[in-house]
């Protein structure tokens, strides 16, 4: 792939001061984190999406390491190497190179390295106040550098997370429509069985041998499934390790006691993913489903209507956005309120997304939970929305 043009890279450069001045005059300071990270703190934390995508490379040492994919896990890693306890706020603004592999072929607003400029708000405790804050100063930004005409779309990942508490289903498939919810095919697909009243595969000699480790712990379950291998002559295959192989049988073996998932609740969960509208009128008919349910939904919708009146008082027009239970599953370590700015009707290049993810700083080592907010503007979309190119 040819380089960008000297006009180009002017040209982003100059839109990249102007982002970034609306930033350090919104409270955030600049920061440049590492281009190169430890590739396990990435890829554990980034999701599936993204995780196939990114470029992984091995040193001289022996080292795994990665190229950035996004910013916010190496801004977070900045924030704890400053704050190692996590107990004091922080604002961060930044614009940098990030890379990602393209599945269908790199091109102008979907290059291989690519710039993200955004922001990164940790340890604020009033979350309602920091996401509109988030929301208002992109929306700030992107308007600055020359977008006029664009619309948000937003959704909720704790709002599914409350529903599947509040539903009467099996601990075991709560905790696996959790997982796969990240992994938009393989959830319908196991929700689709789920709701035929199909029991996981317990034909064939792979979950005859899944059934005697039900009662093992992991050392014991590795144990018996080195001493099959060697027993058949099985080699290890592909990259998975002994560990590996015992984790996923023993979850097999769990899976073949769990009790089904009953029909009905099945057919909730459906109802649920399929809401797309305004944001009041999606709620709406959240709490009608909620309610045909039997199910209580009224704290979390609560909490998702008060950001929506708050982000109303601050200019942002609510009833020209979208709502959609389904979005914001590409990165795995949101954990709330989700957006993203769109100028097309089909939302797959969006000029900025970001969100709440609480949860992520204690997974790269922080002591505990820290609330934190963050958006990023792609911006050669940006430029490219502005002046008019597809």
């Amino acid at each position: 792939m040819a380089a960008e043009s000297a006009r180009k890279f002017e040209a982003l450069e100059a839109q990249a001061a102007t982002l970034l001045e609306i930033f350090r005059r919104g409270g955030y300071e600049q920061v440049a984190p590492s281009i190169i990270q430890p590739a396990d703190v990435l890829l554990d934390q980034i999701g599936e999406a993204i995780r196939g995508r990114t470029y992984v490379f091995t040193d001289l040492s022996g080292e795994e390491l990665c190229l950035r994919p996004d910013l916010t896990v190496p801004v977070s890693r900045l924030y704890l190497e400053r704050h190692p306890r996590a107990d004091a706020p922080a604002r961060y603004c930044y614009n940098g190179p990030a890379f990602r592999f393209q599945q269908k072929g790199a091109s102008g607003t979907h290059p291989r390295e690519f710039r993200q400029a955004g922001i990164e708000c940790f340890g604020v405790a009033d979350r309602d106040s920091a996401d509109a804050e988030v929301v208002l100063l992109v929306a700030d930004a992107v308007r600055s550098a020359g977008l006029k005409e664009f619309r948000f779309r937003f959704g909720d990942i704790a709002l599914f997370y409350a529903l599947l508490d509040a539903l009467s289903l099996p601990e075991r498939w709560r905790l696996k429509l959790r997982h796969y919810f990240w992994r938009p095919p393989s959830f319908h697909a196991l929700l689709s069985r789920l709701a035929r009243g199909e029991a996981t595969n317990n034909d064939g000699p792979v979950a005859e041998f899944a059934a005697t480790l039900a009662d093992k712990d992991p050392a014991g379950a590795e144990e018996l499934v080195g001493n099959y291998l060697e027993a058949n002559g099985l080699p290890l295959s592909g990259n998975r390790t002994l560990g590996e192989i015992a984790e996923r049988l023993l979850d097999h073996a769990a899976d073949l006691r769990a009790e089904p998932l009953p029909r009905e609740v099945a057919t909730v969960i459906d109802y649920y993913l399929a809401v797309e509208g305004s944001p009041r009128e999606a709620i709406d008919r959240i709490a009608m489903i909620a309610k045909g349910a039997g199910i209580d939904l009224g704290p979390a919708l609560y909490l998702l209507s008060r950001r929506f009146d708050l982000l109303q008082e601050r200019g942002i027009d609510i009833g020209a956005a979208s709502f959609a239970t389904e979005f914001g599953r590409d990165l795995e370590y949101y954990s709330g309120l989700v957006f993203q700015i769109e100028t097309g009707g089909d939302g797959t290049s969006p000029i900025a997304g970001g969100g709440r993810y609480d949860g992520l700083l204690r997974s790269v080592g922080a002591p505990g939970e820290v609330p934190a907010v963050g958006s990023a503007i792609h911006t050669e979309r940006l430029l490219a929305a502005i002046e008019g190119v597809s």
